[in-house]
């Protein structure tokens, strides 16, 4: 009698945690489409002028926004993820239900187990979606940017970068102190050709400039040194006038390096922190951003422990209270979020500090809230 007891104690239980895992599911399939069409018709509207002003095309202009989707439902994805909490728990109250569980003996924190497994695999959902689908569809909404849209471009075009290191076929080495977009030169030029860890060449210029019907580089005030398999220098060369050399890269390639770090995978990123250090280059803000992606993802777990208790602190009008408070909560954490992100970036904290410092005040603040909320 005992055992077939805690059978059905089992299966009601299953059956609870299905149903409000289905209720749940709903509820966040609808909110991100909702704030996934608001995010695209505010865009469009916004960005309307930019496309007739440029004459884009209409096929153009849906190809920017099928690239664009995806970051913004990677946005909307921790907003939605709270409503969805917010709600599906608030309907238990609406309707009764939540009592009835806890005359059963069934509390908050249990009814929080499934919610809270949904988030962890949402949330390593969510890193791996921005790492393949969002930071591509980002490169390529830029690259239509920059072909298309010339007048009122919201990103802006650079015509300077500083401190480009660039790597080719991983034995030719190239940095450059300063690269002039439309002049196509470089300053501060080194150039460096290895073999197994070892240096054979090296090249050091003060300037070189892509001549265009040659497809080269002509370079002035430049050395080229020879090294054997030894690492040793058997000959220098110090040439009197301006040459033309032949170095395997051009302005496209640094046009490349160009890219932003949302436009970079983790993988990506790392990568470019690793070269960047080797070449003696700060990477604060790549580090940052590195990390954010990270933290970012663990959002959509963070605000399921933040929604949870905001119903049931006031069993009257639990619902629309939690959906109030709701709104207000995500707006103070992407707020935090932003705010952690650029004291990273001014170097004011560490870079993992600032990505993740929005993350644990709001961890803790949903704990103690679902530590001492009606259970």
């Amino acid at each position: 009698m005992e055992i077939q007891l805690k059978k059905n104690i089992q299966l009601n239980m299953k059956r609870l945690d299905l149903y409000l895992i289905r209720q749940f599911l709903t509820i966040l399939g609808i909110s991100i489409l909702g704030f996934t069409c608001i995010f695209l018709v505010v865009d469009l509207i916004e960005n309307l002028d930019r496309f007739i002003d440029n004459t884009v095309p209409w096929k153009v202009v849906s190809k920017y926004y099928v690239y664009t989707v995806p970051w913004f439902f990677n946005i909307a994805l921790p907003m939605a993820m709270l409503i969805a909490t917010v709600f599906s728990v608030g309907l238990l109250v609406k309707r009764n239900e939540w009592t009835a569980m806890k005359s059963s003996g069934i509390s908050l924190y249990r009814i929080a187990i499934p919610l809270i497994i949904i988030g962890i695999i949402i949330s390593y959902a969510s890193f791996e979606f921005e790492n393949r689908v969002v930071s591509s569809g980002n490169e390529m909404r830029s690259a239509i940017e920059q072909k298309y849209i010339k007048k009122k471009s919201r990103r802006k075009m650079k015509h300077v970068y500083n401190d480009v290191f660039l790597q080719k076929k991983e034995k030719i080495h190239i940095a450059l102190g300063k690269y002039k977009v439309r002049q196509k030169s470089a300053e501060g030029v080194t150039i460096i050709s290895m073999s197994e860890g070892i240096i054979l060449k090296r090249i050091d210029a003060k300037t070189i400039t892509w001549i265009d019907s040659l497809e080269r580089w002509a370079a002035s005030e430049f050395s080229i040194r020879t090294f054997d398999e030894n690492g040793y220098e058997i000959d220098v060369s110090i040439p009197k006038s301006d040459s033309l050399i032949q170095i395997d890269f051009t302005p496209d390639d640094i046009l490349k390096q160009g890219k932003l770090p949302d436009e970079l995978n983790y993988n990506e990123l790392t990568e470019r922190i690793v070269q960047l250090k080797e070449n003696g280059v700060k990477t604060t803000r790549w580090e940052v951003s590195r990390y954010f992606k990270i933290s970012f993802a663990f959002t959509n777990l963070i605000v399921v422990l933040f929604g949870l208790p905001l119903v049931v602190i006031k069993p009257r009008g639990g619902l629309t209270f939690g959906a109030g408070m709701s709104f207000l909560v995500i707006f103070f954490y992407y707020a935090f979020i932003k705010f952690g992100q650029s004291l990273g970036f001014k170097g004011v904290l560490e870079p993992m500090v600032s990505a993740w410092i929005g993350n644990v005040v709001f961890s803790i603040g949903g704990l103690l809230l679902l530590l001492f909320a009606r259970k």
